[in-house]
């Protein structure tokens, strides 16, 4: 008996009991289409989170001061004077907190930025009207602000900001800029923002000094040597005590977060192909259901001729059809699933076709591990105790 000559039979056979052959399916079907699309949900959410990393640029680096004892913050100008290496592009030490901001009867709650020139760099910011912070509004103490898009729109509406006045805790500030629209990146909204100088940003939150600055590296090979020649400052500063400060690389944050999601889309993966596994028991048992019915029929077959590797490729094949056809609905569905995923919830699923490919092969790999038995059972049933089979 040739392959296609068993295909047919496999086919005859599936389309005979179509119910039961679904419901066998049905395991396979759920399994496949439960790894397509979690798996496809795991490699989205590291693309989008990749993404948004990568745009932020993978040379930056955040120095987090925590200090020691009561000195828990550096001046700004030493901030300056640790980050003026010849490898450093853009530096910009930061005094952050959140504040409301109000014009009129408009007010928000949004993040104060004191900050210096460089920061516009540093966050690769444009600016849409007005101007940015200068040295001399730090030289100064000016109470000068550069607000973002959408703290503008709320606070002036459609009205141009740049010239106007508003309150941050109540102090009066002068509009010189507004900055164009950046959208949203890990940290939050980045067009929800106040950019004020860093020495008026001192007075008004009676916080002296900076805990974070932000650095732009020059070339992304030089990473590492800025780093350590960070580290050595910064442990010259605080005498030694490595635990006073961090320097934060943003590739480290992208190769965490890759490995985790890794092994996250992994184990999503394989909770879903514990499906697979329920749906090729149910396989074994409808052949073994399917054996019992058709021994008269083997012993037959075995009768006129038919040899034992006849019958275990008839029943083998009928259950790799079964698991095939299984894979192909689940891959269908999956695929259906996914896209359902990413238009309900507006999260990015990505589809690989290596992991479709996989769900695949290894639905057909079910159906020929638990095939094997029924398929071996039934070859090896003698004609006579077939034929007399009630």
């Amino acid at each position: 008996m040739n392959v296609g000559q068993a295909f047919k039979m496999a086919a005859k056979s599936i389309l005979a009991n179509k119910m039961r052959s679904l419901l066998t399916m049905l395991g396979i079907i759920i399994g496949v289409a439960a790894v397509i699309a979690l798996v496809g949900v795991g490699q989205g959410t590291t693309k989008q989170v990749t993404d948004q990393v990568q745009s932020l640029g993978t040379n930056l680096l955040t120095v987090n001061i925590t200090g020691r004892g009561s000195q828990t913050t550096i001046d700004y100008k030493e901030a300056e004077e640790i980050t003026d290496k010849e490898d450093i592009e853009f530096a910009a030490p930061i005094n952050q907190s959140n504040a409301t901001v109000k014009n009129g009867s408009e007010s928000t709650s949004v993040s104060v930025v004191g900050t210096t020139e460089d920061y516009l760099d540093v966050k690769e910011y444009d600016v849409a009207a007005g101007r940015f912070v200068a040295q001399i509004d730090l030289d100064y103490y000016q109470k000068i602000a550069v607000l973002g898009s959408t703290t503008a729109t709320d606070l002036f509406g459609t009205t141009n900001a740049v010239g106007q006045t508003f309150l941050i805790n109540g102090v009066r500030y002068k509009v010189v800029g507004v900055l164009a629209s950046k959208g949203s990146s890990l940290q939050g909204s980045n067009d929800e923002v106040v950019v004020i100088p860093i020495t008026t940003a001192e007075r008004l939150f009676k916080s002296k000094g900076v805990r974070t600055i932000n650095v732009q590296v020059a070339e992304a090979d030089k990473m590492d040597a800025v780093v350590a020649e960070l580290e050595t400052a910064l442990t010259k500063k605080f005498r030694g005590d490595t635990d006073s400060f961090r320097v934060f690389n943003q590739q480290d944050l992208l190769d965490s977060f890759s490995s985790i999601s890794d092994t996250l889309s992994l184990a999503l993966g394989g909770v879903a192909a514990i499906s697979l596994l329920v749906g090729g028991i149910g396989i074994m048992n409808i052949m073994l259901v399917s054996v019992t019915e058709r021994t008269r029929e083997i012993g037959i077959r075995k009768a006129i001729g038919a040899k034992k590797r006849d019958i275990l490729t008839q029943f083998l094949i009928e259950a790799i059809a079964l698991s095939g056809l299984g894979g192909l609905l689940g891959i269908g569905i999956g695929v259906g699933a996914s896209q359902v995923l990413s238009n309900a919830m507006s999260i990015t699923v990505v589809l690989s076709l290596p992991i479709i490919g996989l769900a695949f092969g290894f639905s057909v790999f079910i159906g020929v591990l638990f095939g094997l038995f029924p398929a071996n059972k039934a070859s090896n049933l003698r004609p006579i105790e077939a034929l007399r089979f009630e």
